[in-house]
């Protein structure tokens, strides 16, 4: 959520609506009004709002009786909701939370105490969207890739394990924080999205690709980050869309320039993509395929040395060497029915 998303403010008060609604708008949000609850769950099944500012005491239905509606409904949409009051009694807390509201704010209210208790709920809202959104397109690739699962799980794991070497480097602190972290463990599961684009004779193949058939192959790069691009038009502030957009179309980038599908180079290469390139290549290497057997971990951890340089951005290949051990761990752990090298 951001502040040209929807919110919704209820009060049967037209003096009270003007002055919240007067607020959140200099505030830059998007302010839908109601004077009655059910106007406000009519609104709800027809706009795509997320947050609902509600008085407690109206006539008809309440803030309380509100809240219950919500819960009680089927939007298809968590819809948090705060309640504005003037109450003051012990009870009153936790008839409210009973009822399904998240949030109080007590009457006269602080504008800066408002921005706060709003932005909580924005981040509610927005976890709930991005979990959901991660877990569809994951399946929607794990349903066409015969190479997921698993996959999938060790990818991300690997990832998080050099995206947590780098944020111990005073460096890189403030570009790899905890946030960066979590991000790349959410979204490097999503590298492959573009399969879903490719011909089931290239995807499905059970050998070898040959010349054309790689170079259909090699669209699903492309195909990935326009899948992404089309969430990120839909979502412009959710920036776990942002960042899994550059892994579906970089990790197959090289740190000499010979990648696909734009020939980036170095640092040219944003560095989820290329923590996302080391962490694919050695699950890559070190699982068994259709065309293939899996090779050891040692025989992964010369390829990826020899690597060093041209494919592989040198600092991360240093980190893999810090964090091989874990590497190791998480192949047994996520392994496809023991068929992943130890």
């Amino acid at each position: 959520m951001s502040c040209s998303s929807k919110l919704l403010i209820v009060d049967d008060d037209e003096l009270a609506l003007d002055m919240l609604a007067h607020t959140l708008t200099r505030d830059g949000y998007n302010v839908l009004r109601a004077t009655t609850g059910k106007q406000a769950l009519s609104i709800l099944r027809n706009e795509n709002c997320r947050l609902v500012i509600s008085d407690w005491e109206m006539p008809e239905m309440s803030g309380i009786e509100l809240c219950r509606a919500i819960r009680s409904a089927e939007f298809g949409r968590y819809i948090y909701t705060i309640l504005l009051t003037a109450r003051s009694e012990d009870g009153s807390t936790v008839q409210g939370l009973s009822a399904g509201a998240d949030d109080f704010l007590h009457k006269p209210f602080n504008r800066e105490e408002l921005a706060v208790r709003i932005r909580t709920g924005e981040r509610i809202v927005s976890l709930e969207t991005r979990d959901m959104t991660i877990f569809a397109m994951a399946r929607l690739a794990e349903s066409r890739d015969p190479e997921t699962g698993a996959h999938l799980e060790r990818v991300r794991n690997y990832s998080r394990l050099l995206a947590e070497d780098l944020s111990r480097m005073p460096e890189l602190r403030l570009t790899v924080d905890e946030s960066y972290v979590h991000l790349i463990y959410l979204t490097s599961p999503l590298h492959d999205i573009g399969k879903v684009a490719i011909p089931d004779h290239v995807l499905l193949k059970p050998g070898r690709l040959d010349a054309a058939e790689f170079e259909i192959m090699k669209t699903h790069t492309t195909a990935g980050a326009q899948t992404l691009a089309a969430a990120i038009k839909e979502f412009p502030e959710a920036r776990f869309l942002r960042m899994a957009q550059q892994i579906a179309l970089t990790h197959h980038e090289k740190f000499d320039g010979n990648g696909y599908p734009n020939g980036l180079r170095g640092q040219d290469i944003p560095l989820c993509g290329r923590i996302t390139a080391i962490a694919d290549v050695y699950d890559a290497l070190t699982s068994r395929r259709v065309y293939k057997g899996a090779t050891t971990h040692e025989v992964a951890r010369s390829i990826i040395l020899k690597d060093k340089g041209t494919h592989f951005d040198p600092l991360l290949v240093e980190g893999f060497l810090r964090c091989e051990r874990e590497f190791q761990n998480i192949a047994v752990k996520f392994a496809d029915y023991g068929l992943a090298a130890a």
